[in-house]
This record gives structure tokens, sequence and C-alpha cells, in this order.
């Protein structure tokens, strides 16, 4: 690994400089953005959940009929070998985030005309969390203002959510008219067709009733790894949680409502499309399930994310710069 300087990316078989990490112009994914994809964490640098990942991808593989050339053991060593080479230039509280993204490839027309790789891509990427997380320490203590958009979520009779794609855009277009909302807290909760509450544009959403937490239904979102992982916190803490159909007004009655997501785990909403939730902040079912999943991977997740918001000056990708905004 000497001879290769910066970050590594893993990247059909060998590692190279993450800047020369390139598929064609004329790969599926550009073209229709034909790509399945997986986004991991670390806490103290070792992954949390990086097998239940892996088995969603190989799962969105299976159902857009893609074949990765590999199986489940050997893209969780690729994983690892990816993090081995890299971790030497992270510094010592920085997490590893990896994005594993796989394609299909050339289209066919193009199969033996450009002379290059043919066959699906796999790329293994490592970066700091820190990027993914910037900024978002404050919001332990003001919340995120739910702000319901007119986009809907995408049906799974029209494009099965379940599979996590890169055929995205109507997440953008939701965060895109958000945006355009008072405030800096606004994050977008989609509904689905029949007006249901479904998830976030990059988190699933939760909200808690007479000491029940509840969540959306799993039928027309990705059933988010952290989703999951906080239905287990609430079985192991004997707090009653279920799936159920949430419409806009039982949001606003919520005593509590939080989204989760793999960056952050878990951030409190205090307020829907700018009408307190609850208290309007983090509440004490929502403070419990932090603080649980906080003692068990060993990291204060809320301490963590604001001392690198307070150490927020220059290792964004663009240099002295506060880093991008991103959850997914």
């Amino acid at each position: 690994m000497s001879q290769i300087s910066g970050r590594v990316v893993w990247f059909n078989g060998r590692l190279v400089p993450e800047s020369e990490a390139r598929i064609s112009v004329y790969d599926s994914a550009l073209m229709f953005g034909d790509m399945v994809f997986e986004m991991t964490r670390s806490f103290n640098k070792v992954q949390f959940k990086l097998r239940e990942h892996l088995e969603r991808l190989y799962a969105s593989m299976k159902y857009v009929r893609i074949d990765p050339g590999m199986d489940m053991d050997e893209m969780e060593r690729h994983v690892h070998e990816t993090i081995e080479a890299n971790d030497p230039g992270f510094a010592g509280d920085d997490e590893h985030r990896i994005m594993i993204d796989v394609s299909r490839g050339l289209l066919s027309i193009y199969q033996g005309v450009v002379g290059q790789h043919t066959g699906p891509n796999v790329i293994i990427a490592d970066f700091p969390l820190r990027w993914t997380v910037a900024g978002m320490g404050k919001l332990f203590d003001t919340g995120i203002n739910a702000v319901i958009p007119s986009q809907r979520a995408i049906p799974a009779w029209l494009l099965e959510p379940k599979v996590k794609n890169r055929s995205r855009l109507h997440y953008l277009m939701a965060n895109i008219e958000v945006s355009g909302y008072a405030g800096e807290n606004n994050w977008a909760l989609l509904l689905d067709p029949d007006g249901f509450v479904a998830e976030g544009t990059g988190d699933n959403f939760f909200i808690v009733r007479n000491g029940t937490v509840l969540t959306p239904e799993g039928r027309n979102i990705l059933r988010g790894i952290s989703r999951d992982y906080i239905l287990e916190l609430c079985q192991s803490l004997g707090l009653n949680c279920r799936e159920a159909n949430i419409e806009s007004y039982d949001v606003y009655m919520a005593d509590e409502a939080f989204m989760t997501g793999t960056p952050f785990s878990l951030l409190p909403v205090t307020s829907l499309n700018g009408s307190m939730i609850g208290e309007g902040r983090m509440g004490p079912i929502t403070r419990r399930l932090l603080t649980a999943w906080s003692e068990r991977v060993g990291v204060d997740i809320e301490a963590q994310i604001k001392r690198w918001d307070a150490e927020r000056v220059d290792q964004g990708p663009g240099g002295p710069t506060p880093y991008a905004f991103k959850r997914k």
C-alpha cells in the first residue's frame, strides 16, 4: 500500500487512488440510475451491523438481477481490506463511512465497442463519517422540523423502495422543495400515495404516543438497518413498539418523534410543518433509546457528533469549508 498516497477505493478487484476510481459514461448507472448500494458506519472504528447491510445489498442485487461475481463473505473481506488500507490516514477519533456501489456495467449496445471494463462494477469507498454528519450536533438540542412536501414516496408497485438503489430523483426533489422553507432544520417527510407517512429522504420515522413507539409499515419504505435496531432496542428495554399506518394527524398529536439513519443513529423530530410535537424537545423515550444505543456501542453518539462540529474547520472534501450536508 505504500505506493498509494491518500485514500484508496476497492474498484473491481484492486485498490486504486480515490481520484482514479471512474466508471464509463456508458454505464447503466449513468443511463438509468441502475445501481444498488449500501452505506455503513463504525463505532470506535468497528463496523456496526456490517453483515446486515451486506445482506440487504445482496437482496437488492438479487431483486435487480445483478451478479457481483463474489459471495457475501468475499465482499465483507474487501470492505475490511479497504478500511485497513485507509485507516492510517484517518484521525484517531474518526469513524469509517463505507460506501458500496454496484452497477450493472456497460449497456449492452456498448459492449465490446468502447474497450472498457465489461460486467458489473463493484466499488467500495471509505471516508470519514464526520463529513456526513457535519452540522447535525445542534439537532440533538433543537430537533428536526419535519416538512411534508408535495413529492410522494414511490410505492412498491411502481418502484420497489426496499431495494436500496440510486434511482432517487424523487428524494432530491423533496429535499429541494423543503429547502425553500424558513429555518435551517427542515427535513422532508414523505407520504405514500394513500396519505400515510412513509419515510424521510435518507431516514426512517418514528412517533411515540402514550408510551408506545410506532413506525410506518414496511411496505412502501426502505427498511432501514437503524430502524430494525430500534425495534430490537425497544424489545430489550421492555418498550411497546409496533408498525402502524400513521397519518400526519397522528404526528401532530404525538408525544415524541424521531428519525433514524446510519450516520447519526437517532435524532429527535420536534415539529411537523412548524407545529410543535410534544414539548418541542427530545422526549424521554427517545432519550432512553439514544442512551441505550450509545452504551451498547461504547460511543456517546450525541457527544461525538457535537465534538466533531466544534472541531469542524477544514477536513471536508473541498478544503477549508464546512462539509456538505448529506444524510444518505
